[in-house]
């Protein structure tokens, strides 16, 4: 699991940022967690490419084979999207200077997919009336949308933005000739003589991996809220977020740490009143902020987050989330933050607005 099988050295590549399931997925394929490389993040939790095509030239040079890439478009903690036309462009170069197949390129768009719903939203006539200040970050969205067309494959999951059940998720190609890797054919499965590869997934997938509750769960919810009322849905909770960003940026003791990234996900800081927020996200970017500072201001955080969750009036206060690294890490310091994110369209800008008046008693 963790070593990997023996023989000659192959890796999968992944961001800082991505989801822990990359772990499981080196383990179970053979190449071992150890072989998985995790490439930094920049500040917007986008993999750096400067990066990437520096680790894998080294890797090519050591003789090392690059199995796969993987991009991830929307991180689970701050909505980060990697810059996958870029990754694409990298990785087909380095893998034509030296003369070696280009590793696959995956996108994880578990959490990010939903968004794609707005690839094609008319901006400049806003038939929804979207916020003003919401459009710009719908077209950001687009333009992260037209790069997952590099992808060799991607991965949804429904049961985060797509109102779905656990096991409710889709495995896509580019290219319909790849799933041949996958498949088997009814000479290797003589019990399955009559298999018809376009319905049977004993053809395709391992026996009895999933139930059915998930694919029909996933055409109930698609086709039974309609584009429309997915766009409806995804640009709600962009404008959700977009409010608490704003109203969090008003105050001196907090800092919002993904004010760049497109989703429906708020991550920040909340310190004692009196603290500069930004001025110590500065200090700690530039690499000025002492072990026990860290430890202080790090500290000051989760303490403030807890006496918030034990004080909070349940009737009327959203629950959050707290990550202890939400994908950042400058100088490998890994930052916690607050957590919240708008999936339920019940929530109300009032609700946001309380999150605030939480904040600022309990500070």
């Amino acid at each position: 699991m963790r070593k990997g099988l023996s023989g000659t050295r192959v890796v999968g590549i992944c961001s800082g940022a991505s989801h822990y399931s990359n772990l499981t997925v080196a383990g179970w394929l053979g190449l071992g967690t150890e072989q998985l490389i995790k490439i930094p993040t920049d500040e917007h939790l986008a993999m750096r490419i400067d990066l990437l095509a520096e680790k894998i030239r080294e890797c090519y040079r050591q003789g090392t084979r690059v199995a796969y890439v993987v991009a991830t478009f929307g991180t689970t903690d701050g909505f980060g999207v990697d810059d996958i036309a870029a990754m694409r462009q990298a990785i087909d170069e380095l893998a034509a200077e030296f003369s070696v197949p280009a590793p696959q390129l995956h996108v994880d768009a578990a959490v990010g997919w939903a968004v794609c719903f707005l690839a094609d939203y008319n901006t400049q006539s806003n038939p929804l009336q979207v916020d003003a200040n919401v459009l710009g970050v719908v077209l950001r969205i687009q333009q992260h949308c037209v790069g997952l067309r590099q992808a060799d494959s991607v991965t949804l999951d429904f049961h985060k933005m797509g109102r779905g059940h656990y096991p409710s998720s889709a495995f896509i190609v580019n290219k319909r000739d790849d799933l041949r890797f996958l498949a088997r054919s009814v000479h290797e499965t003589p019990y399955f003589s009559e298999a018809d590869v376009r319905r049977d997934p004993a053809l395709l997938t391992l026996e009895c991996s999933r139930p059915a509750i998930g694919p029909y769960c996933v055409m109930a919810s698609l086709n039974g809220i309609g584009m429309q009322g997915w766009q409806m849905l995804i640009a709600r909770s962009l404008e959700l977020a977009e409010r608490l960003k704003t109203r969090l940026a008003e105050l001196e003791y907090c800092k919002v740490l993904n004010a760049t990234t497109c989703g429906p996900s708020v991550n920040w800081w909340v310190l004692p009143r009196g603290r500069n927020a930004q001025e110590i996200y500065d200090q700690l970017v530039a690499g000025k902020l002492t072990p026990q500072q860290l430890e202080r201001y790090f500290g000051e955080i989760r303490r403030l987050f807890e006496k918030r969750e034990k004080a909070m009036d349940r009737m009327q206060d959203a629950k959050l989330g707290f990550t202890t690294d939400f994908g950042y890490n400058p100088y490998g310091v890994e930052i916690p933050a607050w957590k919240g994110v708008f999936f339920n369209p019940k929530t109300t800008d009032e609700i946001v607005d309380r999150i605030i008046y939480s904040i600022e008693e309990l500070t």
